[in-house]
């Protein structure tokens, strides 16, 4: 980088992206509390380090081949073009390393090629991949306190460094055949994350069944209240907070918006639509103020879904909000809270479904209607700047009908039933489900045991060396 303005613009939008990973960490700290908030006693550790494993197992798929997903499959299953060559983003390719710039080593590569992704590259993907572990983490709370630890972590390398990062390139990325096709919006994820996460959790659970003592002989459902409440608090905000850094990392900090003529510079969504930080700022405060208060009302003061609706209230929101009025933003996201809040007992109630966290409903449900209330609310708005990807011929609008066909696509295509099939495989295998009395005794049970054990052998010897010592 020899040009000053050119080398500013690149390091901050390099410690941009920095700053909103730290954010967004606090996202998973936040799952893991509330979750073992959740959980009862007999099995905390084995929920922590259920959902702490994510980190490492969904890193190494999302390092090894996920990124390349991204750029990658954005014409989808051949309806706009075939693969698009992404040497930047292969596991092999020096810019998968530490690099300073300049003449790359690589013939695949060009120096245009070194120039943009020497500093970026790392940080993009690590933004990437901290959304891959928001979107695992939500499965892991819905199925707690019976599934199998590896059964769970093979579930989430299939959605954190698959069928999420593919449903990015088509629906998320600016040039992804649902935006040129359907006009799809979803600027902070209320689809690309929340919906095929929710929409794989559903499938889960189908597979994996209730616990044990979920419902009565009658087939009505027993209340499993949260074990923790105050962890539970604290998860949830620790949520709230990483998802500042997650609508941060979802824009473009410095921008030529206007088909690169140098005249208008500005933050951008993840489209390359021009926005401010300023304008989501309203809008995720007021969405979280709604689905709070819709929560609140709905639950009558039921601490764990107040909690839940705020968090619910955002996603319900996420899809439009770099382009919604701050009071629309409310309304949407009250109206989703009271809808999902309902809708969640309903399915409980019919189908015997056992969703411990409500992650079906505050996740799936929610980021569904709030794709489609997106598709009526920003009817008409053009789904990128097209002209800035070199295309003549404008791409299709948002619309109602893009958006439900959109919603659908997240979470029933590459949500529900890679999540079906999988967890189907699973089962007939006999390795989704822990047996009946590792559940009733609890999953740490044995850990529980071992440390018992060392405690009071421990103790026998300091009782031994007491009664050894001579007296003073």
């Amino acid at each position: 980088m020899t040009d000053l303005a050119t080398s500013i613009n690149i390091i901050f939008t390099e410690f941009y992206y920095w700053v909103t990973v730290v954010m967004m960490f606090l996202i998973h700290v936040g799952f893991c509390t509330y979750e073992v908030g959740v959980s009862r006693r007999k099995n905390h550790m084995t929920t922590l380090m259920k959902n702490a494993m994510v980190i490492p197992v969904v890193t190494l798929g999302f390092y090894l081949f996920g990124w390349w997903f991204y750029s990658a499959m954005i014409n989808g299953p051949g309806i706009t073009g075939g693969l698009v060559t992404s040497n930047f983003a292969e596991p092999w390719s020096e810019l998968m390393a530490t690099h300073m710039g300049g003449k790359p080593v690589s013939a695949e590569l060009t120096e245009a090629d070194t120039a943009l992704w020497a500093r970026l590259n790392g940080v993009f993907w690590a933004a990437f991949l901290l959304f891959s572990w928001t979107t695992a983490s939500i499965v892991s709370g819905s199925i707690i306190e019976r599934v199998r630890s590896g059964a769970f972590w093979l579930i989430a390398v299939m959605l954190g460094s698959v069928t999420w990062i593919i449903d990015a390139a088509w629906g998320w990325h600016p040039g992804g055949w649902m935006v040129q096709v359907l006009g799809y919006h979803d600027a902070y994820a209320s689809g690309v994350v929340h919906a095929i996460a929710g929409g794989t959790c559903l499938a889960v659970l189908i597979n994996l069944g209730p616990r044990i003592g979920k419902f009565r002989p009658d087939g009505t459902p027993r209340n499993i209240p949260p074990q923790n409440p105050w962890l539970v608090c604290i998860g949830l905000f620790l949520i709230y907070t990483g998802f500042w850094g997650f609508y941060a990392a979802c824009n473009i900090p410095i921008f030529d918006v206007q088909a690169g003529d140098g005249v208008f510079y500005s933050a951008t969504n993840i489209y390359l639509q021009a926005t401010t930080l300023s304008a989501i700022t309203f809008n995720f405060i007021m969405a979280l103020a709604g689905g709070l208060m819709a929560a609140y009302i709905v639950s009558k003061a039921d601490a764990f879904w107040t909690f839940s609706g705020g968090l619910a209230g955002v996603i319900a929101t996420s899809a439009g909000n770099d382009l919604y009025h701050p009071i629309q933003a409310f309304i949407i996201a009250a109206i989703i809270v009271v809808i999902i809040y309902k809708l969640h007992y309903w399915v409980e109630r019919k189908f015997k479904l056992d969703d411990a966290v409500g992650a079906v409903a505050v996740h799936g449900y929610t980021g569904f209607l709030g794709v489609v209330a997106a598709g009526f609310v920003l009817w008409g708005y053009p789904s990128s700047p097209d002209a800035l990807l070199g295309h003549a011929e404008p791409w299709a609008a948002v619309t109602p009908w893009g958006q439900l066909a959109g919603a659908v696509i997240m979470f029933f295509v590459l949500g529900f039933v890679p999540g079906y099939i999988l967890s189907w495989i699973l089962k007939k295998l006999g390795l989704l489900r822990i047996p009946r009395e590792v559940e009733l005794a609890g999953l740490d049970y044995q850990m529980h045991t071992a440390a018992q054990a060392e405690d009071a052998e421990v103790r026998g010897a300091i009782v031994a060396a007491t009664r050894a010592s001579p007296a003073e």
